[in-house]
């Protein structure tokens, strides 16, 4: 009876061995691709795929992050700014198709992995960015990097590494880096909930036509696609507008029916701004005092300062000075064409204000 017991015990072993290797080798970010141009197989991951990989990247990520803070030798360009720069491939690899995919075309299960996966991605993200033992490698080479006989190159790639440990919050200490953390959380997880909200109600909206007259002015393509798109949606004789642009814009240009322009052109811009479930008026609020907060942390008034201080601009006086110079000048080509346009209207007897449902038409 001992045997038995035993042998059963050990093939039950066996057997989830077996099974944990064949699941870990069918997942298609854990091998190299083989598709030509190192394309991602689409056709071979699915969403279970997701959080092993993004958990087995940041585990990698970690593990060469210590590898470069814990090498005894003095901080060099190779073992510290291009071992960085090298570090978290298969993060990245994950990163690049889920974030692009659920962008493209997410749904539940996507967006349940988001929640899942984004507060460990940030703060895997922070713990590289705030790990003073690599910071103080890259300072070292910061400081010395007119000595070091760089190229222009890698130069470059030293100060922007350098920049990006300054403004994730390296230099700050105790509370002020703490707080940093749990900013750059909440940040994730909030402008997260914005895009979800926005391509959610994106996605919700229907302007569903009944009679053939409501198409006049469309295209036969335009219809057809709206045709074929109401029959998708179990509505055969319909035909079916969206907000996505392929939809939208044709519709917008060519539609006569003026009151179905408006409609859906006011969909399109008051998106998340209904006071429904996809409202996203409270989310602003957050987010800037937020931003406002960090950017305060690191020692900038504003986070247009934080921002401007990569961008050609550099400052906020500098944005206001070049938007004023096209401010005048651009409304007065908008009043002439505004003019124009309502000239025509009237011309052909439309009786009514130009409107901006009327600009693109």
């Amino acid at each position: 009876m001992k045997k038995l017991i035993l042998a059963l015990l050990l093939g039950t072993v066996i057997l989830f061995g077996c099974t944990t290797e064949k699941t870990e080798t069918m997942n298609p970010f854990l091998t190299e691709y083989t598709t030509p141009f190192g394309v991602p197989p689409f056709d071979l991951i699915e969403n279970v795929h997701f959080i092993p990989a993004f958990e087995e990247g940041m585990k990698l990520h970690q593990v060469e992050i210590n590898a470069i803070v814990n090498n005894k030798n003095a901080a060099t360009f190779e073992n510290t700014i291009e071992a960085l720069d090298k570090s978290g491939e298969l993060l990245s690899k994950v990163n690049g198709v889920f974030f692009r995919l659920r962008s493209a075309e997410t749904n539940d299960e996507l967006d349940s992995i988001a929640r899942v996966i984004q507060p460990k991605l940030t703060a895997h993200g922070s713990n590289i960015n705030l790990n003073q033992g690599l910071f103080e490698r890259v300072k070292v080479l910061y400081a010395e990097r007119e000595t070091l006989g760089l190229s222009v190159e890698q130069t470059m790639v030293l100060e922007k590494t350098h920049r990006r440990f300054v403004r994730g919050g390296a230099n700050l200490e105790g509370e002020a880096k703490e707080r940093i953390k749990e900013i750059d959380t909440k940040l994730s997880m909030l402008t997260m909930q914005f895009g979800d909200n926005l391509l959610k109600e994106t996605n919700s909206y229907q302007l569903i036509i009944e009679k053939e007259e409501d198409l006049a002015g469309l295209p036969e393509s335009v219809r057809s696609a709206a045709s074929d798109a109401a029959r998708a949606a179990s509505m055969e004789g319909k035909w079916v507008f969206t907000l996505h642009k392929p939809s939208w814009i044709p519709f917008i240009q060519y539609a006569e029916n003026r009151d179905l322009r408006e409609e859906i052109y006011t969909a399109m811009f008051k998106r998340s701004n209904n006071g429904n479930e996809y409202d996203n008026n409270k989310l602003i609020s957050e987010i800037l005092e937020l931003r406002i907060e960090r950017a305060n942390l690191l020692g900038y008034d504003t986070h247009a300062a934080f921002v401007l201080e990569e961008r050609m601009a550099k400052k906020a006086e500098n944005v206001y000075d070049l938007l004023m110079q096209v401010w005048d000048p651009a409304l007065d080509k908008a009043r002439e064409e505004a003019n124009m346009m309502q000239k025509m209207i009237d011309q052909e007897d439309g009786g009514f204000q130009l409107a901006s449902w009327d600009w693109w038409y």
